[in-house]
């Protein structure tokens, strides 16, 4: 469950300055690069971490003997000339994962809550002392948990006086490569949000240090947050040496294509030695800089000794000190433009004891700035933004990066960070229906206060279900998340948590669907979201209804599947009506059914269907199924003379009987045929160090190409007027018993009278995959007689498209050439397009021309000594059930077609089921029809309701007012705010894209949102909702296309509640109902 603040305390830090002895042993020196390299974080001495290996070869500058150390100490040019030529700025942090190796309350108790304590104490304890932090959730289990009145009084003054500062501010550092554009921007919004209430206070710089690779669409999120520069790391290694050779690492990223300068951020990338100071020094055997040593788990040393505490400073060593920091700063400085050098001082879990960090910090610092004209710099004490903006004041003009990401990622040539693109694909998969079951959560409650402000259900208890669920959804996209790189305790915290914020809110809509219903209280509602595993009961006496919701702000028609007891089935709407529905024997279970259930509903609009067993005309249709032979494909002739089709009004699906795979698909409309075979493959991975490159949870290191699977394949076809399934199972051989591969492909026909274009020209697949044996990694390939020329396009994050050529790399080049597919992937020649859709990330690749091959799954294991003492050889023996929906078409239908399927297999409907007994509203017939629509909210095409929520938060939309508030402690009591709801609402296309749906779309809020109630106020706000964008001023830098300095504000104020909204744009709105 979700970790509860109370259960942390604080343990006693030593104060004394120096820390430990001469006695404690130091620990063995890091792992070095190289082909069994790491991906330790710079970090703590040689603590247990990830030191980066970009980290580790721009630290053998650090740890060179002393007297090489001087002469490049005294051969490097002053910058500026005169006295302190170089300017320093001594960045005080603490990287804090929230969760990688321990769960959030192992490192509570270990070293987090004390980073906060001791840091706050200290602080206050010297004036020209600075900190950032990062990452809200732990500070805010601090704030709730631990931190006594006085640490929180002197937080506000730290803050008030710029001392402390947040950074990116969001509840942790998101990954970029595998995460869903609404989960960024939710766990960013949750952040800003307890900021903002707490404190009055807005970040404006971000501090994303390690996430593996730079999507594209994380500085675009970040200028529509309203922030003023971007940081980050971990790129390519070879790139990184490229840009830092030619002082290139400082540059104005325009992230989107359509929005371009409006919403572009300066971004800096850190150089090779990343967010840590250097790990050695060359006049000690201890780690650099970090003097209470590192964090001991589980419990901290009573005695206050760590392991690897730095040296004191003292005066016999304090110039050897300087001289190796003076050192590294002259080294990092020659690779920017400016004479201001960010250094950062920190590391994984630092600061700790932050007495004696500071006290020794200070020391050096007044030495060096005493000796600035022989030295050449001077050294400050500095937040993030204190550096950006001294950056910013030398108004120099900087290149233009365009929309192109920064993946994939390898710290050298055999460590390329595609691995983790697939690493634990269940928690990939639950962590995505959790954030869905979160957005139709959301939507049902708001409308839910909306419609029935006096209802029964207690909305204080309604929002905390809410916010348990929205807690573990940020949480999990922490880097070493949703990424599947954490150990499996951690893996086991997080899926906990998002189960138990499901169960809330599967209960709350329940519980409303309940009460909207006016049920007896003998009624009940057995299961508020279907669970495969889950029946129907047979006949009891009371009505069994399924309930069925569209989070979506379109229409819908398409297919539900609840499980049954019975072949014969009757579905009824509520008029009495028959509904079409076809019933057949289910997969995984002999004695169950599964029965598909065609639905037409409203946006944001439920159905209640009544399902009854019976025998008679108006029962289900029945799907019959028919079991082929297996064949052994490595005897199948070459041609065969005829096939199987499967044909519904848009594609002809064609299978070959000879080997029982697919053969072709024909789009009907265009009479396009393509070639298209499916097969499972898996590539072999070395586990043994010693004998060159390994796989893990991050890597993904191949011994050669992919090795077919399957001998034979098993193939059975359900038939029936509204869906056909065909079911292939792959072997290892013509006898095997069991299989560790099946594909279950459904194609649907649509009845007349339906809207079912949609549904029509999607190829549903749902794979079976696992146990696997040791060191594979599982693929499918999809191969194809298009002429792709091995280019493939994916997404960043489901929010824009980038292009995939492949890299003909001399070492590792099929690793290298994998990249992450968040939402969608595609292939294309001239006319046509064959584009995936996934309902959790996967990492895809084309490794041959027409192909296109998706990675569903990894198990691993090696014996590198540091992946197995911290449970992190990824040895996952699951079964994972992902999906991808197909279609083929040309590019132009596929233009029209792929970004709302994309978001319809994200936002399948939410179907409940249960006994509603008893008092049925005595209502016509026509307004009991009526009432389940009344409440519909429906958006173009190209737009999409991004977000429709009640925060709860108690902040006045006055900046003024609310800081006001705060600074008079008026915040700190009251109940939540249910009047304001939060509206976000996304244009999906691009400039130029499609001539229709490209187009700027006007819209009446008043209109959209006329089902929930009258709306008094609309106040339009920065992407997470803190600033009134009216207010909002962003930092422009110049360019070589805008020679001008100043501030950028690029709000359209809406009038009458009329707004249009331009390709690609994002926009936030408060609004505020009558009545409420």
């Amino acid at each position: 469950m979700v970790p509860r603040p109370g259960s942390y305390r604080t343990i006693p830090a030593p104060g004394r300055p120096g820390g430990g002895t001469e006695s404690v042993a130091a620990p063995p020196s890091p792992p070095r690069g190289g082909r069994a390299g790491r991906r330790f974080r710079g970090g703590t001495g040689a603590a247990p971490r990830r030191r980066k290996a970009e980290a580790l070869r721009g630290a053998r500058g650090a740890t060179m003997g002393t007297p090489l150390l001087l002469l490049l100490l005294f051969s490097l040019p002053l910058r500026a000339g005169g006295r302190g030529g170089l300017r320093v700025f001594v960045v005080a942090h603490s990287h804090m994962d929230v969760g990688w190796i321990y769960t959030v309350q192992e490192s509570m108790h270990a070293y987090a809550a004390n980073v906060y304590s001791t840091v706050v104490e200290e602080l206050m304890n010297g004036k020209q002392r600075k900190f950032i932090a990062v990452e809200q959730e732990f500070f805010r289990l601090w704030w709730d948990g631990v931190a006594t009145d006085k640490h929180k009084k002197e937080v506000h003054q730290l803050l008030q006086e710029g001392r402390l500062e947040f950074v990116i501010g969001g509840q942790v550092m998101h990954d970029e490569a595998v995460t869903l554009i609404d989960d960024q921007i939710l766990q960013l919004t949750e952040g800003h949000g307890f900021l903002y209430e707490t404190f009055g206070i807005r970040p404006q710089f971000s501090w994303h240090v390690d996430p593996f690779g730079a999507s594209a669409t994380t500085p675009t999120l970040f200028a529509l947050a309203g922030f003023n520069a971007h940081l980050i790391s971990r790129i390519d290694y070879d790139l990184k040496d490229d840009m830092q050779k030619n002082k290139k690492l400082q540059f104005v990223w325009q992230g989107s294509p359509s929005l371009s300068e409006k919403q572009e951020i300066f971004t800096h990338v850190m150089d090779q030695y990343s967010y840590c100071t250097p790990p050695r020094l060359p006049f000690s055997d201890r780690s650099g800089f970090y003097w209470n040593g590192i964090a001991v788990f589980p419990d901290p040393p009573k005695d206050g000794v760590y392991p690897d505490m730095s040296l004191p400073v003292t005066d016999t060593n304090i110039h050897l000190y300087a001289q190796a920091m003076v050192a590294n700063i002259k080294e990092r400085a020659a690779w920017f433009r400016t004479s201001d050098v960010l250094w950062p001082w920190g590391c994984d879990k630092q600061f700790f004891n932050a007495s004696v960090q500071y006290s020794n910090m200070d020391l050096l610092l007044d030495y060096i700035n005493k000796h600035s004209d022989e030295l050449g710099v001077t050294v400050q004490y500095a937040t993030v933004g204190d550096y950006f903006q001294a950056v910013y004041n030398r108004n120099l003009t900087w290149e233009i990066r365009d929309s192109q990401d920064f993946l994939p990622y390898s710290t050298e040539a055999f460590q390329a960070w595609t691995g983790f693109y697939t690493s634990r694909s269940a928690l990939k998969g639950i962590a995505r229906r959790a954030s869905s079951l979160l957005y139709a959560g959301e939507s049902f409650f708001t409308m839910y206060v909306q419609k029935h402000p006096a209802g029964p259900i207690c909305k204080y208890r309604a929002l905390k279900q809410l916010q348990s669920l929205r807690w573990a959804v940020s949480e999990v996209q922490h880097h070493d998340g949703i990424t599947g790189t954490e150990s499996p305790k951690v893996k086991d915290m997080y899926t906990d948590n998002l189960i138990y914020g499901m169960f809330n809110v599967k209960k709350l809509m329940a519980s409303i669907i309940f009460d909207m219903n006016n049920a007896k209280k003998d009624g009940e509602v057995y299961s508020s979201v279907y669970n495969k595993h889950s029946r129907i009961p047979g006949a009891t006496g009371v009505d069994q209804y399924v309930v069925v919701y569209n989070p979506l702000a379109w229409n819908i028609t398409t297919f539900v599947t609840v499980s049954v007891s019975h072949s014969a089935m009757g579905v009824y709407d509520e008029l009495g009506h028959s509904v079409p529905a076809q019933v057949q024997s289910s997969v995984e279970s002999r004695s169950a059914y599964d029965l598909y259930i065609l639905v037409e509903i409203s946006g944001l609009s439920y159905r209640k269907y009544n399902v009854k067993p019976l025998n008679g005309k108006q029962s289900a249709f029945i799907g019959r199924l028919v079991k082929y032979k297996r064949k052994d494909i490595t005897r199948a002739d070459q041609k065969s003379q005829q096939f199987l089709p499967v044909v519904n009004n848009c594609y002809q699906v064609l299978f070959d009987p000879n080997t029982n795979l697919m053969h072709s698909i024909t789009e009907r409309e265009t009479n396009q045929t393509v070639q298209l075979t499916q097969e499972f493959l898996e590539y072999h991975v070395n586990g043994d160090v010693a004998k060159g490159p390994i796989s893990d949870n991050y890597f993904f290191a191949p011994n050669g190409s992919a090795v077919p699977v399957s001998k034979a394949v098993g193939l059975e076809v359900v038939s029936g007027k509204l869906m056909t399934e065909i079911r292939q199972y792959f072997y290892s051989n013509v006898t095997a018993q069991n299989y560790t591969y099946a594909v279950y492909t459904r194609i649907y026909t649509v009845p007349e009278g339906y809207d079912g274009n949609m549904l029509c020209h999607r190829i549903e697949q749902e794979y079976r995959v696992g146990p696997l044996e040791i060191n594979r990694e599982a693929v499918l390939r999809t191969t194809t007689n298009l002429n792709t020329e091995q280019l493939l396009y994916t997404d960043n994050n489901g929010y824009q498209i980038q292009k995939r050529p492949f890299k003909a790399y001399v070492d590792n080049p099929v690793a290298r050439n994998y990249y992450p597919m968040v939402q969608t992937a595609y292939i294309e020649d001239n006319t046509t397009r064959l584009m995936l859709l996934t309902e959790r990330a996967h990492g895809v690749s084309s490794q041959g021309n027409g192909q296109v091959e998706v990675m569903l799954h990894r198990r691993l294991w090696n014996n590198h000594q540091w992946d197995v003492s911290n449970n992190l050889t990824l040895n996952d023996s699951s079964v994972v059930r992902p999906v991808i929906w197909l279609i083929l078409a040309t590019k132009a239908v596929s233009n029209i077609l792929y970004r709302t399927s994309a978001l319809a297999l994200e936002h399948r409907p939410i179907v409940m089921f249960g006994a509603l007994s008893g008092d049925k509203r005595k209502l016509p017939r026509q307004l009991q029809q009526h009432s389940v629509h009344e409440s519909s909210v429906t958006l173009p095409p190209n737009l999409h309701l991004q977000t429709l929520s009640i925060p709860g938060w108690r902040y006045s939309s006055d900046h003024a007012e609310q800081v006001h508030n705060v600074h008079v402690g008026k915040q700190k009591q009251g109940d939540a705010d249910f009047s304001r709801v939060l509206l976000r609402i996304r244009h999906l296309y691009e400039v130029g894209e499609d001539p229709v749906l490209s187009q700027p779309v006007t819209v009446n809020l008043k209109s959209l949102l006329q089902g929930l109630g009258s709306v008094k106020q609309v106040e339009e706000r920065s992407l997470t909702g803190t600033w009134d964008v009216n207010t909002l001023t962003r930092w422009k830098w110049k360019t070589v296309k805008s020679p001008s300095k100043g501030f950028s504000n690029s709000s359209e104020t809406s009038e009458n509640c009329t707004v249009t909204i331009h390709p690609k744009e994002i926009r936030t709105f408060f609004v505020y109902f009558q009545g409420q």
